[in-house]
């Protein structure tokens, strides 16, 4: 699908539904013919690349792929100034999950690219220079690993990621020089801390707190901790029939009960929103009349505080190493990824509520982000804020995802109102 640059100021309504025909073109860009499944480093990853690029250029953007396949859209300040050799950055991503919503992400992508155009059509010129990052692996579905992108976007990516695998057995360096990345370029594509602005992101809230008010759009104030895991349940296979029950060294039986226990540690945690999610199973070797010799399972733990979530590892992991005693099984927990709380800069949040409140002519709702995002590595790179989109009924990560076409073009209104503030904020030194 071709979208056609828009040509001067837009409505709100308007660059609504131009952010439509966008989030349309993207979805049927798919590695599954009845679903959405863009997964990083993939043909279906460089094909959306190239798309958004396109799109970068036509807003005014100049537009490159990094070492790690992200889509930079570059624009440079309107004059020289105090600030005009730094750079705010905007981004999302534009991977997917296994049958997706086309929202997720994308959204965030276009939405930084309309405001783009639409500084430009309104003659906005700011003190700064601006770049728009299209990042191709906030999701870590393929690779048990995740934010690589914007962890080299950030500079704290760790090599030692090139060398894990997918399912097929292709590393993440394979995959990166396959695609036309470059391993050995990755530490040169870091930006460096005192020439970024900050980092900017638009979301879909993926919960229904903004519906519930009946409000557009709402200020992050941080990303809450996560951690991902695997754990390892080695028994003894055995006829079904003959081996008695008191004799069973049974791995599913035993990780049944350890996923009983992650539900029952997750909601003693409801005051720092501890929330536990076991997601991916494996048992082998999967016959009906075979005990089950090998279980591993995806452990995902999110929390408001690092205390309280990596307390609830521990008190998973022990009540593991218990099971490995009494039901005679071997029990290994592997820790696959750790994000701390990640919090927006109150500098951020300021220039975003004021931007929101604008728009929606009302006060900004704030909320806290049980999801991650890229936010979590490029906090490690400088300030960052966020701004929440309303999605319906909370839905996220499946088809149902849904945003009005409205609230899509609000979101720009409030990003392009957001730029403005700090672009005044710069101008006044503060």
């Amino acid at each position: 699908m071709t979208i056609v640059p828009a040509i001067g100021r837009l409505t709100t309504r308007q660059i609504g539904e131009r952010a439509q025909a966008m989030i349309d073109a993207l979805s049927v860009i798919s590695a599954d013919e009845d679903a959405l499944t863009r997964l990083y480093l993939t043909p279906e990853h460089r094909h959306a690349a190239e798309m958004v690029s396109g799109w970068m250029e036509a807003a005014g953007l100049s537009a490159r792929m990094d070492a790690a396949g992200t889509v930079r859209g570059a624009m440079p300040p309107a004059a020289t100034g105090r600030n005009s050799n730094k750079v705010l950055l905007i981004g999302s991503h534009i991977d997917t999950v296994i049958d997706a919503g086309r929202f997720d992400g994308n959204l965030g992508v276009i939405v930084g690219i309309l405001a783009v155009e639409q500084l430009r059509a309104r003659g906005i010129a700011l003190p700064f220079g601006l770049e728009v990052l299209a990042f191709g692996d906030e999701e870590g579905v393929r690779f048990p690993v995740t934010l690589t992108s914007s962890a080299v976007a950030a500079g704290v990516f760790d090599t030692k990621a090139l060398d894990v695998a997918d399912e097929k057995g292709v590393t993440l360096r394979e995959a990166l020089i396959a695609f036309g990345g470059d391993p050995e370029r990755l530490r040169q594509e870091a930006y460096q801390r005192p020439a970024v602005l900050g980092y900017l992101e638009v979301h879909i809230e993926q919960g229904p707190v903004l519906e519930r008010a009946g409000e557009p759009l709402g200020v992050v104030t941080a990303i809450a901790s996560q951690s991902r895991h695997r754990i390892r349940i080695r028994g003894e296979a055995g006829h079904a029939g003959t081996v008695p029950m008191e004799m069973r060294h049974d791995a599913l039986m035993a990780a049944a009960e350890i996923m009983l226990m992650v539900e029952a540690i997750a909601r003693k945690g409801k005051k720092h929103a501890l929330v536990a999610t076991v997601g991916h199973v494996e048992v082998m070797p999967g016959a009906s009349n075979v005990i089950p010799a090998d279980v591993r399972f995806s452990l995902d733990v999110r929390a408001a505080t690092d205390e309280a979530r990596k307390a609830a590892v521990e008190e998973i992991t022990l009540f593991a190493r218990k099971i490995d005693k009494r039901r005679h099984v071997v029990v290994g927990v592997e820790t696959m990824m750790e994000k701390g709380v990640a919090t927006c800069a109150p500098r951020l949040t300021k220039a975003i509520a004021a931007g929101v409140g604008a728009v929606q002519g009302k006060p900004a709702r704030s909320l806290m982000s049980g999801a991650g995002h890229d936010g979590q590595s490029m906090v490690q790179l400088g300030d960052f804020g966020m701004i929440f989109v309303r999605c319906r009924a909370g839905i996220s990560h499946n088809p149902n995802e849904w945003v009005s076409i409205d609230d899509m073009g609000v979101a720009v209104e409030a990003l392009v109102a957001t730029i403005e503030e700090l672009g005044r904020q710069e101008r006044a030194g503060r």
